[in-house]
């Protein structure tokens, strides 16, 4: 399993990485395509991890990398901003097929902002070229309050109480710290709550996420025809990469198994003492 890296021409005239690719490990058949985008913040590096486990069950990742400013994940309202993250997702998802096509089911995991960026690409009118996902999982979806967060350690503690991501982030130099403090559009916000999709969703929120609209994930997964909400306790918002991040991983996994079975859970519990 490999991570490769291709450097590309940012808005602002500079090299930034695009994107980070994760593999199957060589031998096994690729089970489907699974895209990530990142939320306020954060930076490919931020899912190192989560891309490696899910690799490592031999599914094809690819992490996106956004612009560096307060519209990441192309959480701008304006149709522009909008079509811009479109056309970035749909290259991305382009260029992470094999010689035998694109290995499906595709999923896109949007996480924070890029949670709302993804549900709010699924009630556009899709155009001839977009990016048609089979499933998506949306984790540590914001409500419409924001954080205020003055220091980075008071940032980290709204994140995750795990220390390897607390290491990641802290060392990064290109996590945008103070991010969280950036409005996400209600444009977004409106569309990813009042989604009417049809495409399979597993929504993900840590218990302990105070940037989390519990009651509206609540009414929304009641709302969707195909939808799962899965609560992880003692998570923060990085739900993705916190303490639980084993767990939440399997979780993902077993979604991306039912999907390749119709969404028929492949175990059923009968009994259990615990």
């Amino acid at each position: 399993m490999t991570l490769n890296t291709r450097p590309a021409e940012g808005a602002d005239g500079t090299d930034h990485t695009d994107h980070a690719d994760h593999f199957a490990p060589e031998g096994l058949l690729t089970r489907g395509t699974v895209v990530v985008v990142p939320g306020r913040g954060e930076t490919p590096a931020t899912y190192a991890r989560f891309g490696r486990r899910l690799a490592s069950d031999a599914y094809r990742v690819r992490v996106l990398d956004l612009p560096r400013s307060g519209d990441e994940a192309g959480a701008g309202s304006s149709a522009a901003a909008s079509d811009a993250f479109a056309d970035r997702l749909a290259e991305a998802v382009r260029g992470a097929a094999g010689p035998d096509g694109l290995a499906r089911p595709l999923v896109l995991v949007g996480a924070d902002a890029g949670a709302a960026a993804v549900a709010a690409l699924l009630a556009r009118e899709p155009g001839e070229e977009a990016v048609r996902p089979d499933g998506v999982v949306l984790a540590g979806l914001p409500g419409s309050t924001g954080a205020t967060v003055e220091a980075w350690e008071e940032e980290l503690d709204v994140r995750t109480s795990c220390p390897t991501h607390r290491g990641v982030l802290t060392d990064d130099a290109l996590v945008r710290r103070g991010s969280l403090s950036d409005p996400v559009p209600d444009a977004l916000l409106e569309a990813a709550y009042e989604s009417t999709s049809e495409v399979p969703a597993l929504l993900l929120v840590g218990d302990a996420d105070p940037l989390a609209d519990r009651e509206g994930l609540a009414r929304t997964a009641k709302s969707l025809p195909r939808a799962r909400l899965s609560v992880v306790r003692g998570a923060h918002h990085d739900v993705l990469n916190d303490v639980q991040h084993r767990s939440v991983a399997a979780e993902v996994v077993t979604f991306l198994e039912a999907l390749r079975d119709g969404l028929v859970p492949l175990i059923a519990v009968e009994s259990s003492a615990w």
